[in-house]
């Protein structure tokens, strides 16, 4: 069993339902499983990151449990680097988890039968185990160029080409004239999201993971019904707001991966539908903008962006 990373911070009752939604598989009692326990960066977060720290303690039912409690606050972006670099050079191979991700039951069997099957293909990049809840039907499983951030697997090979320098990326997309297909046909945010990580305004590890596989023309395999359901866009997380624009009906039917295409490429089925999902994001920001905008009597500004 590859080992499982869980990386953590202040939000004890998520990593509760993390750790339950886990040992509902199989194979946890065959898993390593490594928590990587951020420290507070502020007063207000203190008494999560100790109430977290110690239901950490708790945890029984692994192969074997490792808390790794940081000293200092790393942040997201810095934890996930280093523990996935600690380890994917320790194990060859990862699961990756964070502390809102709760898995269906036969999560880590489709994670583990994956990262087998793919292991020494290099046009796979990595394994991912949520997938947006588009309109479309989806084939059982697809690829999709690049990578993605949402419970994750990979090897050392594909992990060695990550770029953290989010300058050289950016100015590689562009050079090729890649920014259409980056963001989807222009239906995602990835581009201003990369400059805004150049700038300092985020520290996104996982804008810089996708833009470092896709340049090197790598794949993500994608369920077609979720295998992990996001529960921390409640407004309680770090980096994310309340929204349901996520909320998937987590898939709780074991996978065959013999149902995985034999040819590694791009599905435009499920290329064109992700494209869809992110329209609607898009344009449901849109709509909110301009509430606040009509809200504030600001209608010279909406007239300008919706001309």
């Amino acid at each position: 069993m590859a080992p499982i990373l869980l990386f953590t911070y202040n939000r004890p009752h998520h990593v509760q339902q993390v750790i339950e939604s886990l040992l509902l598989n199989d194979e946890a009692k065959e898993s390593d499983l490594f928590i990587f326990s951020d420290a507070s960066k502020n007063t207000a977060a203190s008494t999560g990151v100790v109430e977290t720290r110690q239901f950490l303690r708790t945890i029984s039912g692994f192969r074997s449990l490792q808390i790794i409690e940081r000293e200092q606050n790393w942040g997201l972006a810095s934890n996930i680097i280093d523990g996935v670099t600690t380890m994917v050079y320790r194990f060859g191979r990862v699961i990756v988890l964070e502390d809102d991700h709760v898995v269906s039951p036969y999560f880590l069997k489709y994670m583990n039968e994956s990262l087998t099957r793919y292991e020494n293909d290099n046009r796979v990049a990595s394994i991912h185990g949520y997938v947006y809840p588009c309109r479309e039907n989806l084939p059982t499983l697809f690829f999709i160029k690049g990578a993605d951030c949402w419970s994750w697997a990979t090897w050392k090979r594909a992990w060695d080409q990550f770029n953290p320098n989010g300058q050289e990326l950016l100015d590689e997309i562009r050079r090729r004239g890649l920014e259409k297909n980056f963001d989807f046909g222009f239906n995602a945010n990835y581009i201003e999201m990369l400059e805004k990580q150049i700038k300092g305004k985020n520290a996104s590890w996982a804008v810089r993971w996708y833009a470092s596989t896709f340049l090197k023309d790598m794949y993500t395999l994608y369920p077609g019904r979720s295998m992990m359901k996001m529960i921390g866009a409640d407004g309680l997380g770090t980096h994310g707001a309340m929204t349901d624009r996520f909320d998937v009906v987590l898939n709780t039917a074991p996978i065959n991966i013999d149902q995985a295409p034999e040819d590694v490429k791009e599905n435009a089925l499920a290329k064109r539908a992700f494209s869809s999902f992110f329209a609607e994001i898009l344009s449901f920001k849109l709509k909110i903008y301009k509430y606040v905008c009509i809200l504030f009597g600001r209608r010279i500004l909406i007239n300008r962006i919706t001309n």
